[in-house]
């Protein structure tokens, strides 16, 4: 005599078919999901960081030197300014002496300025030969 079981067995066998993610794939899921997102906000960051450094003005010494390049006679002394309304938070002084009696300068530029309340200078160093400027106090015809 056979009996036939119906209802638990036949619940049982539908459940084997069925699939279901493991606990450590499920956390593996999740590491990963994560790890994109911290690399996406801190890449966003980075960007953030990098367009406001470029919102900075800094001021090019350059754009001092070479204003004192296109001058044909220098004169020994000290020079000091700012840049007006261009940039308002930053001054220069330039210091100009006679190296040989050639007519061989050098001339010493600063600008100062104030960031992230620290004062910071910036250098620059150059000689310049101007044969036609004369050291102070030797004017021409003088004997």
């Amino acid at each position: 005599m056979r009996l036939l079981r119906q209802g638990p067995p036949a619940r049982r066998s539908h459940l084997r078919g069925q699939e279901a993610f493991t606990l450590i794939e499920v956390m593996i899921a999740i590491a990963i999901f994560f790890i994109a997102v911290f690399s996406i906000l801190e890449l966003t960051s980075r960007c953030l960081r990098q367009a406001r450094a470029l919102q900075q003005e800094n001021v090019d010494i350059g754009s001092l030197a070479s204003e004192l390049v296109l001058t044909n006679r220098l004169e020994e002394g000290m020079e000091s300014g700012n840049f007006g309304d261009m940039h308002r938070d930053y001054t220069w002084s330039r210091t100009t002496r006679m190296i040989a009696t050639n007519g061989l300068f050098q001339v010493d530029l600063s600008v100062f300025w104030v960031q992230e309340k620290k004062p910071v200078e910036t250098r620059m160093s150059f000689w310049l030969y101007r044969p036609e400027s004369t050291p102070r106090g030797l004017g021409v015809g003088r004997r």
